[in-house]
């Protein structure tokens, strides 16, 4: 049988194949971002190349590519380019993963990360569901990896919710000491069944709330779409839920529909809204907050970091 060609779209999402087209509305004038390209995208995309990495960035069309590779920026997505899971509106490819976790894959992503003099960087994945651990200690060993090599940069991983695996799995990685643990609510609870159906609304939360439990002195991040269905109401909600959870840094961006399979926009927030969202988050407490439509959650991550890390020496009287 013939592998899969993951630019075509029927063969990138063939549990969407069937479903009815959605329209694409026009983006506003707000939304609208320059094509990529220059010097420093070419260079990041070369050292992406050499090493053969995947990038969520690519996978996942995200709208800052351009001004995030020209900087140098990049997120560096693990354990292959297929997840198993299937939310309705990821543009990263799914279905059942055609290899194992990659062994020299850690070590090739330290380089890169050396290489491209980061000071900062984040590390996603796709969702393994198919291995016992999640890919848990696949994180751990790049994590530590990229200590080994580059031992100033800070380090942010954005996990998946680890839910078929026992409790040791989110031990395992909060144990390699990142210094940002972000794992994404993704959207309200009540749109759960319909945007991410694999998922739990308050597993996830509760993943975020045992991170503190074993590392109180760890930064926890953590970030939703808006655009999809849900009302103001419930992304109060929501914003009340992480702070019980004590997560300290919130992400709000406008979800932007890949394809006409993907989710329906139901329409585009306003930036006056996502400045209301980011006060009312303040207020409730949260260390940081970034809320505008062309948020994403490591949009700027490197500069939001040494804020998060001010905001909670204030708080602490820390000079």
């Amino acid at each position: 049988m013939a592998p899969r060609d993951l630019k075509i779209p029927e063969q990138r999402h063939p549990e969407k194949a069937r479903r009815p087209d959605n329209p694409q509305p026009k983006k506003p004038e707000w939304i609208r971002v320059k094509a990529p390209g220059g010097q420093g995208y070419a260079d990041t995309a070369r050292i992406m190349r050499e090493n053969n990495l995947v990038t969520v960035c690519e996978e996942a069309g995200c709208p800052n590519v351009g001004e995030c590779w020209s900087q140098g920026h990049a997120t560096m997505m693990i354990m292959g380019e297929v997840c198993t899971r299937a939310c309705t509106f990821c543009n990263i490819a799914t279905g059942k993963p055609p290899e194992a976790l990659d062994a020299f894959e850690p070590g090739r992503v330290a380089h890169a990360v050396e290489k491209l003099g980061l000071n900062h960087v984040v590390i996603t994945s796709v969702d393994r569901d198919d291995v016992e651990d999640g890919g848990a200690d696949h994180f751990a060993q790049t994590i530590r990896a990229i200590r080994h090599r580059s031992p100033d940069t800070t380090i942010e991983i954005l996990t998946p919710d680890f839910i078929r695996c026992g409790p040791e799995a989110l031990e395992v990685v909060v144990e390699a000491r990142p210094d940002v643990f972000n794992h994404n609510l993704e959207t309200v609870p009540g749109l759960y069944p319909e945007v991410r159906p694999g998922a739990r609304y308050f597993h996830s939360l509760r993943l975020l709330q045992r991170v503190k439990e074993l590392d109180p002195a760890m930064f926890t991040k953590s970030g939703i779409m808006v655009g999809l269905g849900e009302d103001r109401q419930s992304v109060i909600q929501v914003m009340e839920d992480m702070r019980a959870a004590d997560i300290d840094f919130l992400t709000i961006g406008q979800y932007l529909q890949p394809t006409p399979k993907h989710h329906r926009v139901d329409r585009f927030v306003h930036p006056d809204e996502f400045a209301a969202y980011e006060k009312a988050a303040y207020g409730k407490g949260f260390l940081m907050v970034s809320a505008t439509p062309l948020t994403r959650s490591s949009y700027h991550a490197g500069d939001d970091f040494a804020r998060l890390r001010e905001a909670r020496n204030r708080k602490l009287g820390i000079a």
